[in-house]
């Protein structure tokens, strides 16, 4: 292993931690802009907002504010992710490949990148930075034997 190759390794939790954050941040952006109208609104809207309980656009934006809110704080990324990813899936085979066959074709390009950049962290988990590692409990190597505990006094 070269030097750069282990310095890069060490670095990787931050650097997987780091990536969690931003994608997770862009994804809760497209579910606020879609749902409350900020950042510009919902896409083609002009500023405005996806009527409630329209599929899928309204729940496509719910997934996106929730599950890129619950990634971007490492909360539960693994869960999370898996159905952001699947909702991306979704949003490329059912709404973009309609048009053409190819992301830069049809406008699939962020749909793709979410799907995959999503997909990638379930695999890998939250990295560096989750909350999910402060609320976990340390685990123990092992159960310390009773032979070795300090016998309790009456």
């Amino acid at each position: 292993m070269t030097v750069l190759t282990a310095r890069l390794s060490t670095a990787q939790p931050y650097a997987l931690g780091l990536f969690r954050i931003v994608v997770g941040l862009l994804f809760a952006c497209h579910g606020a802009a879609s749902l409350f109208g900020v950042l510009g609104g919902a896409f083609g809207t002009h500023g405005g907002t996806l009527p409630a309980g329209t599929w899928p656009g309204w729940y496509a934006a719910v997934i996106q504010l929730v599950a890129g809110t619950l990634v971007l704080l490492g909360l539960g990324t693994r869960p999370a992710a898996l159905v952001a990813s699947g909702s991306m899936a979704y949003a490329y085979f059912d709404v973009h490949q309609r048009v053409a066959l190819w992301p830069i074709e049809n406008g699939g390009e962020p749909a793709a990148m979410f799907c995959w950049s999503f997909l990638l962290l379930v695999f890998t988990g939250s990295g560096a930075f989750g909350l999910d590692r402060l609320l976990a409990r340390p685990a123990r190597d092992e159960e310390e034997p009773a032979a070795r505990r300090s016998p309790a006094t009456a």
